[in-house]
């Protein structure tokens, strides 16, 4: 009892193995003792142990790593690698030492005896429950390269949609940012110049020239109290709606109504939805567990609310396209598609073609969108910026036009 209590910390290790080779590595144990006799097993002889400092920066492990690794696992097992040296090559070619890392604890945990889905499950913040129920469907039909290879294509395309509606909207915030910046540098700095200036005239300014120095000088005044305002409320943005599941159902509600944002993002979602199904369900995996993935890889509140209505029903006798036609939230498109793929016997196929579908048609959006943000963010930035300096040189006009 007292041993599996103890606290296991991670040392770095050296040494050289039968050969005479130097080799290093890492290793989580609850002391040094134990580390030097688990690798004196292994045919190693330790030269050096140390103490991980905590504090040492570990890294970070992405989507596109993860993606890039169940690709060329997949690949390699797809060749006939054995999967243990399909880690090694993976950990030890890759750049980010997190992922190598990862990569270890996994491949020891397989050494030891656990299922390649146990070991994956030990890390949900990088494998989602539909990740490891595929591995796992895998291994026990004996299909694992393929189901891989299925999940690698799936996690491709599923990091493609969310990188282009990414690009989609970055364009216009950081337009947005670099508008205000603009316009604070001219209110705080040089609007009060041209303020100096002008107290000299001895004449009465036009109406749209106050306005702009009445802004100014709040901007002046208050600089401080208008940016931690902003920042605060930004913070206090992303705070909440990290913590509050009501905040992030009422966003994403929010974002499906937006004029030009939400049927990207509905597209996308429908999309996803059905890429998710379309693997789960090739699987083998029953519908209704499918379900469960689907519902969390779904990425939208609401559409996570109508999965597990539909899952509810579909438990209940209902068939699949009942279910969604209950949720109001398809359009009449895809449950046609599944109606024909539930009475054909090919659900799988008839969603893979939904999800292609509306994967192109996302990136028709994304170029659209691209396409009509430009001119009316141009013509914002015109007006913004252009109002402001003919309002500053009205004064200067009306004094030429007496002269």
């Amino acid at each position: 009892m007292a041993v599996s209590a103890s606290k296991e910390v991670t040392y770095n290790w050296e040494g050289a193995d039968k050969k005479g080779k130097r080799v290093k590595g890492e290793m989580k144990a609850s002391g040094e003792a134990f580390v030097k006799a688990t690798l004196r097993r292994q045919g190693i002889n330790v030269t050096k142990i140390s103490k991980q400092s905590r504090f040492k920066s570990k890294g970070k492990v992405t989507e596109k790593d993860v993606t890039l690794f169940t690709r060329q696992l997949a690949t390699m097992m797809k060749a006939g690698v054995p999967l243990l040296q399909a880690f090694d090559i993976v950990g030890k070619g890759h750049s980010n030492p997190a992922l190598a890392k990862m990569l270890g604890e996994i491949k020891s945990d397989v050494e030891t005896g656990s299922s390649l889905s146990q070991a994956f499950r030990k890390f949900p913040l990088h494998f989602d429950s539909l990740f490891c129920n595929l591995v796992g469907a895998g291994e026990q039909a004996g299909i694992l390269d393929a189901l891989l290879d299925r999940l690698a294509t799936y996690m491709e395309k599923t990091l493609a949609i969310k990188s282009k509606i990414k690009s989609a909207l970055l364009y216009p915030v950081s337009i947005i940012v670099v508008a205000f910046i603009i316009t604070a540098v001219i209110m705080i700095f040089v609007v009060p110049a041209f303020k100096e200036l002008f107290t000299n005239f001895g004449a009465d300014l036009p109406t749209p020239t106050l306005v702009v120095i009445a802004i100014s000088d709040f901007f002046v005044n208050y600089w401080f109290a208008i940016f931690g305002s902003i920042a605060g409320g930004i913070w206090f943005f992303f705070y909440t709606w990290k913590r509050s599941e009501k905040m992030q159902a009422t966003m994403d509600r929010l974002l499906l109504k937006a004029p030009i944002f939400g049927h990207l993002v509905k597209i996308a979602t429908i999309a996803r939805f059905a890429r998710t199904l379309s693997t789960m369900f090739a699987a083998g995996v029953p519908l209704v567990e499918a379900l469960d993935s689907v519902a969390g890889a779904a990425g939208n509140h609401v559409y996570y609310e109508a999965t597990k209505k539909i899952q509810t029903e579909i438990n209940t006798g209902i068939s699949l396209t009942v279910a969604m036609q209950n949720s109001e939230v398809f359009p009449n498109m895809v449950l046609q598609m599944v109606s024909i793929g539930e009475e054909s016997g090919s659900l799988d196929a008839m969603l893979s073609k939904v999800a292609d579908f509306y994967e192109e048609e996302v990136d028709d959006a994304v170029e659209g969108l691209s396409s009509l943000m430009e001119p009316i963010i141009m013509v914002i930035l015109g007006v913004l910026i252009g109002g402001l300096v003919i309002a500053m040189y009205l004064p200067i006009f009306k004094m030429g036009a007496v002269v």
